[in-house]
């Protein structure tokens, strides 16, 4: 759910009639040894600016450093308070706030802060430096549209507890105001706009919350030593086979671009259709995570249609990049428009994927050169990160709203992960829920998924369907205890395979040239290099391919690819690579050991003061604001460059998207109609300008003559 990826600077470049594809007409077929090396590139509009919170956020800061952190990721000087009161216990002191902005923007120790000296570095001095760019213009409703959502209550909670001397109000005058300086939000402007003489600030709640942090990504990291002996195989002969799944395919693939319209739900789906003119077996679609777009596995999405299979991957527009975009620059609408993730979008995203394939079923039967290609009553859904809730939504598994209310509101709880944060999202959801089970769903691979929290163990033992979890034991967004290797345990024995990335981040899966490399230095991703997680996409190509291939007659030859000896044969010195059917028992009483601490940690047989079950509740709030907003951990650690919403601004523009329509928007404001309901192909011109881009060197522009003949009838 990863600063901007590259693909999304490039994003449309030229008109399509939506819903009707541009197909190429007459090509060359390139030299087989050409065949994936001269792919054309696409030129930048712009540099993308670079912002990583970097080291600072994982040195130790010292108390005042961790205590100014929690307080928020909130500069411009502005006039309230005057001074920072530090209080430990009964001890409490103050430092001016002109030394301490004197000190962020010099470095030079002066006045007040001349007995923290020891506790001051250049670690502390870059965070007071940092600030979230926001539009002075829409940073105040940002803030203000974040703190009268739930997650905003339970920020608010947190920050009442460790600054005693605020209240809510007070609290919230000051978080609005900081928003709307010309350089962004900022922990000083936070500080200097408090309505009142002195901030205080309380350490012992911060240090409280502190050691809450991501319990579950840490413990996912202790647990590294067992997984890695407990899931390994025993020594065999090295894994050999005459086929070799990772290697390209010999089918010519075409990449084509379409937009479709959803009118009853007022949603616009961007897809990106690969696919060869000896296309057969079952239809896969690909669904993305929170913040991230429809190429984020595009690699895989080449790889499996060079086999022979079509490939649709989508994009929802409740949860993507250009989502996130229209947040950050206040120009979204609608009654969902300033949610940062709206909770509706855990039942739109599964109704997106349903509405494609009956609109992929109708091309099929009309399209004259897609007629037969497009199995869509047998589909293999791959999904990453929220796609993987997605993904199991589709396969049967039904939120558990009571139990997850539970968990976000119960002060118990106190697991302050970035998964907690995207689940609470939707305890905001009603009681009744639409059945999202699509039939025409035959597997599932879900890579990093949440889950945890979402779907109970009685929901999970419904899936009937093959299912393949991927898990990264240093995943820092979904931690794999909770996220994926507990809900594991919970599926039905006889169709489920767990592979485990013991070293692998939540982004190791993704496509390299549509990720921003800095983010491998961010606090939340902690990602391994390109070069050390090459490996295990390599490895994703040959067991997703061989996932589908048992949906065809290839199956028996496909199957020992599905071994733990072949994806052991994978490792290497920084990842290595388990396949398992079953946990032992060992192991999954490991787990749910582990996990105890999640639900136990601050039971308590004595009530507990209400100020203290206030701040447990709050969180995932913090995480929020510890990220930066938005919070899109996924694809984007909390910021937007400049440049790129300047792409994103420009309409009419050949080679831009004209994002700015609520009725025409990509990311138009998601609806209640449910799958099955009359849709309409969208045959305007529409708003999203898109490309017809060849998978590969040699592929001719597009001719649609032949689909929109076919569509006209």
């Amino acid at each position: 759910m990863p600063l901007l990826p590259l693909h999304a600077r490039r994003f449309f470049t030229r008109h399509a009639a939506p819903g009707v594809e541009n197909l190429p007409a007459k090509t060359e077929r390139p030299a087989p040894a050409d065949r994936w090396r001269d792919v054309p590139s696409v030129p930048l509009s712009a540099p993308l600016e670079r912002f990583t919170p970097s080291d600072r956020w994982r040195s130790p800061l010292g108390w005042v450093g961790g205590a100014l952190l929690l307080v928020g990721s909130l500069a411009d000087p502005a006039a309230a308070a005057k001074k920072l009161s530090i209080k430990l216990g009964p001890v409490q002191s103050s430092v001016q706030l002109s030394d301490l902005q004197h000190y962020a923007k010099t470095g030079d120790v002066q006045g007040s802060l001349r007995g923290y000296r020891l506790l001051l570095s250049p670690s502390l001095q870059s965070t007071l430096q940092s600030s979230i760019p926001l539009d002075p213009n829409a940073g105040h409703r940002l803030v203000k549209d974040l703190l009268s959502s739930s997650a905003g209550d339970r920020l608010l909670t947190a920050l009442e507890r460790v600054i005693p001397n605020g209240d809510r109000k007070m609290l919230q005058l000051a978080l609005t105001r900081a928003a709307t300086h010309t350089n962004g939000l900022s922990l000083l402007g936070f500080l200097q706009e408090f309505p009142a003489p002195e901030v205080v600030l309380d350490l012992t709640a911060v240090a409280s919350l502190t050691s809450q942090m991501n319990l579950a990504y840490w413990q996912s990291q202790a647990l590294t030593s067992i997984l890695e002996r407990e899931l390994t195989v025993p020594e065999a002969a090295p894994f050999h086979a005459e086929l070799d799944p990772t290697r390209p395919g010999t089918h010519w693939v075409r990449q084509q671009s379409l937009v479709f319209r959803d009118y009853e739900r007022a949603r616009t789906i961007p897809v990106d259709l690969y696919w060869s003119y000896r296309t057969t077996g079952p239809l896969i679609v690909i669904s993305h995570g929170f913040g991230a777009d429809r190429r984020f596995l595009g690699y895989l999405a080449r790889h499996l249609a060079s086999y022979g299979f079509a490939v649709a991957a989508l994009e929802h527009p409740g949860s993507n990049v250009a989502w996130i975009t229209e947040i950050t620059q206040g120009r979204t609408r609608g009654r969902h428009g300033t949610d940062l993730l709206p909770s509706q979008e855990f039942i739109d995203r599964p109704h997106d994927i349903s509405f494609l394939l009956s609109e992929l079923d109708r091309l099929n039967r009309h399209s004259t050169l897609l007629r037969g290609r497009l199995d869509t009553q047998q589909v293999v859904v791959i999904g990453h990160s929220l796609g993987g809730y997605t993904a199991l939504a589709l396969a049967g598994a039904r939120l558990d709203l009571p139990n997850l209310r539970q968990f976000c509101n119960s002060p118990e709880r106190v697991a302050l992960s970035i998964a907690d944060w995207l689940q609470c999202t939707a305890a905001d959801l009603p009681d009744e829920l639409p059945d999202l089970r699509d039939r025409r769903v035959a597997r599932v691979m879900l890579l990093n998924p949440v889950i945890g929290r979402l779907f109970d163990e009685e929901s999970l033992a419904k899936i009937r369907i093959p299912t393949l979890i991927v898990s990264g034991t240093s995943d820092a967004v979904m931690p794999a205890v909770s996220q994926q290797l507990l809900p594991f345990t919970q599926l039905p024995a006889d169709s489920k395979l767990l592979l485990t990335v013991i070293g692998g981040g939540h982004l190791s899966v993704g496509d390299p040239e549509n990720l921003n490399q800095a983010l491998t230095h961010s606090l939340f991703m902690r990602e391994q290099g390109d070069r050390e997680t090459e490996a295990l996409r390599q490895l994703l190509k040959g067991i997703s391919l061989s996932f589908v291939k048992q949906l065809t007659p290839d199956a028996r030859h496909y199957k020992p690819f599905l071994s733990a000896e072949y994806v052991q044969s994978f490792s290497t010195a920084t990842l290595q690579l388990r396949l398992n059917a079953q946990l032992s028992e060992k192991l999954s009483n490991w787990l749910q050991m582990a996990a105890l601490p999640l639900e136990q940690m601050t039971s308590s047989a004595q009530p507990q003061p209400r100020q203290y079950v206030r701040t447990q509740v709050a969180g995932t709030g913090i995480t929020v604001l510890l990220a930066g907003l938005p919070l899109v951990v996924f694809v984007l650690p909390g910021y937007l460059s400049s440049s790129v919403n300047r792409v994103l601004r420009r309409k009419g523009q050949p080679g831009r998207a004209n994002l700015s329509g609520q009725s025409q928007s990509e990311h138009s404001q998601p609806g209640h109609s449910q799958p099955g309901q009359s849709h309409r192909l969208h045959s305007e011109r529409a708003d999203g300008e898109l490309t017809d881009r060849p998978a590969h060197a040699g592929i001719a522009d597009a001719d649609s003559k032949d689909l929109e003949e076919a569509d006209r009838s």
